[in-house]
């Protein structure tokens, strides 16, 4: 799920769901220098080949990177990507001529090909691994689509729903986001300070559909459904580890804004009452938010066949299980021949029997374009809180 939305760039759309990965901006810091000490697995002075990738952490591991590098000789270089919307506005910039892939958000993958950076995939290229997808990410893909060609491959993906602790709730009682409201649970509610990740659904509750242009009637309710929730709510956190805590301890009965993101690694760590749902559709709009993240090659002149190689490699069954369970967060993957690979306590702890209801009861998370003056509404009514 994406994290923080920022502000426009000349020929961009900002896109929000930064935040998240703030939460875990320490943690990349530290894990670059831990994969820096463990990546002696290929002499970078000595190897072939050498790829350049932009990504999210996680997908740096050296489960991940070391085998490709052993079996390609290849050095693959990473730069961490701290947000989405400044990973790709380096890229639009001119960056794009020194990387071969990047692994970020979705929209901004589909970005790349109205900004011209992008090297398209063929699909007939990739039939082997669209085969091996579960039927929603197969090709054509539509959110990867940019006049009838694809901009990447879905990588990780999750959903966006209220995050309860079922051994002081009940999970019927968040059906809706009406007891973010509730007098009820005036100080029982933590919203994530994730950008638009809390934004978006409950802009969905109040009616308004946020991947739509918006007029000012539409922004004013907006305002209206924020201002209510930060009366009601107890805290407002952007440390995900803080949040998560009160979580478990029933200072907070649920969280906003956060999803699977939030509760997976929890589950997986043994705290498998609490769970992640999606609201029941309200007044004809779905609840939910599906987010995902992509990887996508960058049109650097050198066509090189690695990076389709590396790409090939990062969807596969078995890498794709390294990707989902990571250190940081663990995440559903789109290879559904993967399923099997995981562990029972996996597919328990990513809720794949709920996967599918999330999936049909939700929207799927694309750029808003009046994202910046949601962004601008929630500091507003944050600072006047």
């Amino acid at each position: 799920m994406t994290k923080m939305g920022t502000g426009k760039t000349a020929g961009q759309q900002p896109m929000g769901g930064i935040s998240r990965r703030s939460v875990l901006q320490g943690l990349g810091a530290g894990a670059v220098a831990a994969i820096a000490g463990k990546a002696g697995f290929v002499d970078h002075a000595r190897a072939a080949e050498s790829l350049n990738y932009m990504c999210w952490e996680g997908y740096n591991t050296p489960a991940i990177l070391d085998p490709f590098q052993k079996a390609n000789d290849v050095a693959v270089s990473v730069d961490l990507i701290t947000d989405s919307a400044g990973g790709f506005a380096k890229l639009a910039a001119g960056a794009y001529r020194d990387f071969d892939l990047v692994s970020s958000d979705s929209p901004w993958i589909a970005r790349m090909g109205p900004a011209g950076i992008c090297r398209y995939i063929e699909d007939a290229d990739f039939t082997e691994q669209y085969a091996e997808f579960y039927p929603q990410f197969r090709a054509p893909f539509a959110p990867l689509q940019h006049e009838g060609k694809a901009t990447g491959l879905p990588t990780r993906w999750g959903w966006v729903g209220p995050t309860v602790n079922t051994k002081f709730d009940k999970l019927e009682t968040w059906s809706s986001y009406a007891p973010v409201f509730d007098a009820a649970y005036r100080d029982k509610i933590c919203l994530l300070d994730w950008g638009d990740w809390p934004i978006m659904p409950l802009a969905l509750y109040a009616g308004v559909n946020p991947y739509e242009e918006l007029d000012q009637a539409a922004l004013d309710e907006v305002r209206k459904v924020l201002r209510a929730a930060f009366k009601n709510t107890r805290a407002v956190v952007a440390d995900l580890s803080i949040a998560q805590k009160g979580l478990i301890d029933g200072s907070f009965r649920a969280l906003i804004g956060g999803g699977t993101y939030a509760t997976s690694s929890l589950r997986l760590a043994g705290h498998d009452y609490i769970q992640s749902i999606v609201p029941e559709p309200r007044n004809g709009l779905k609840q939910g938010i599906i987010w995902m993240e992509a990887t996508g090659l960058l049109d650097n002149g050198k066509n090189s066949k690695l990076p389709v190689d590396f790409l090939k490699y990062i969807v596969s069954p078995e890498v794709a299980v390294k990707l989902a369970i990571t250190e940081a967060t663990s995440n559903l993957v789109p290879n559904q021949k993967a399923e099997a690979l995981f562990t029972e306590e996996q597919k328990t702890a990513l809720q794949m029997d709920y996967m599918w209801t999330a999936w049909d009861n939700s929207q799927f998370h694309t750029v808003a374009p009046n994202i910046d003056d949601m962004l601008a509404i929630w500091q507003e009514e944050l600072s006047a809180r």
